[in-house]
């Protein structure tokens, strides 16, 4: 990327500007939520530091994340999925879990051994989820092996986290760092904190036995296909060697609803990465001392990540075995005619005129 000369950037105003656009568009959500009911809530495997799990993956609906009430991240939608008012009592929050509990025991005769807890923003934000809910959902599943809880670095505090590791629960938090480059976090994904607050962080989890996760997105706007691979790249390896920093996810944007991304998208002027980026990522970073895996939302339709549509879905197929096993090898098993296309994006789309192919 470009350096811009002081004369032309000065820290902050693009914060104010990507702000004011991202409230804009928000404002035209129209429809509401029930704040008995979770956002999402599905079983799934995950790759852990004790080995792969079956996982309970549960998206908490509250409030919505206080930074995205100021404008927020680029490519984040989930707060137009939040119940209005800004809080969501304690007792909807717990019909929540319980629904959530119902899916589980209809959908599988055991219990998962990894609990993952998202919100629209944070879990560890006792504005989005009070104290008194936390240490509930703590004792909820404290028969369970491993609980993983989202949130930003500023909320993560070792008392907090206590409330989980004191029911014998092996607690990771898991943070949506998005990336190691500060002026990337902040012009492209317009994400407030430095890399030295995640690193802060992990500190702070590791003061009380508790591990990180660490989110990384692949492709903010702005960034051409080759810059976002190359970020990646750095990215991982810096988060690598963060100690306590265990696992990263690597997640390629996918063009979600109300949104700066969807608001380029539909002009033409953004492409979410390729499924080939994907994979040259996972297979270039697997030497790293961390788990690293990806989960490509969408892929293979034109708001996820995507190739040419002939390929799609057995490269994701080989994202999701490289998760599991972290085996490179994986993705020398899958090919297709438009790795030359990819090729040629990678070597000549740049930044200020892209994207160079649909």
């Amino acid at each position: 990327m470009s350096q811009p000369s002081p004369e032309v950037y000065e820290r902050g105003k693009g914060m104010d500007a990507h702000n004011e656009v991202m409230r804009e568009i928000r404002s035209r959500k129209d429809r509401t939520y029930d704040p008995h009911e979770p956002t999402r809530v599905w079983l799934d495997e995950d790759n852990t530091p004790d080995g792969v799990k079956q996982s309970l993956t549960i998206i908490l609906n509250t409030g919505g994340c206080r930074w995205a009430r100021a404008g927020g991240c680029t490519m984040c939608g989930y707060v137009a999925e939040s119940v209005e008012g800004g809080s969501v009592a304690h007792e909807a929050l717990m019909d929540q879990i319980q629904v959530c509990l119902d899916h589980e025991a209809e959908e599988s005769d055991e219990t998962a051994d990894l609990i993952k807890i998202y919100t629209s923003g944070s879990f560890l934000d006792e504005r989005e989820v009070g104290a008194e809910t936390r240490r509930a959902i703590a004792e909820t599943f404290g028969d369970r092996e491993r609980i993983v809880v989202e949130s930003l670095p500023d909320f993560v505090e070792r008392e907090r986290l206590e409330d989980f590791t004191s029911q014998g629960l092996e607690t990771d938090v898991a943070v949506g760092l998005e990336t190691a480059t500060d002026r990337v976090r902040h012009d492209c994904v317009n994400k407030y904190f430095d890399f030295a607050d995640f690193e802060e962080a992990c500190a702070e989890a590791g003061a009380v036995g508790a591990g990180v996760k660490a989110y990384l997105l692949m492709k903010p706007p702005f960034l051409s296909e080759s810059e976002a691979v190359e970020d990646m790249r750095s990215s991982i390896r810096r988060c690598a060697a963060v100690e306590h920093c265990h696992t990263v996810s690597m997640n390629p944007t996918n063009v979600q609803r109300y949104t700066m991304v969807d608001e380029l998208f539909f002009q033409g002027g953004y492409r979410p990465p390729w499924l080939w980026s994907v994979a040259e990522v996972l297979e270039s970073t697997a030497d790293v001392d961390a788990i690293v895996v990806s989960d490509p939302v969408g892929h293979g339709s034109d708001r996820g990540a995507h190739n040419c549509g002939d390929c799609d879905d057995l490269v994701q197929k080989a994202v999701k075995d490289f998760d599991l096993r972290q085996d490179p090898a994986v993705f020398s098993q899958v090919s297709c005619d438009c790795e030359g296309t990819w090729d040629v994006v990678t070597d000549e789309e740049t930044s200020y005129s892209m994207p160079l192919a649909r």
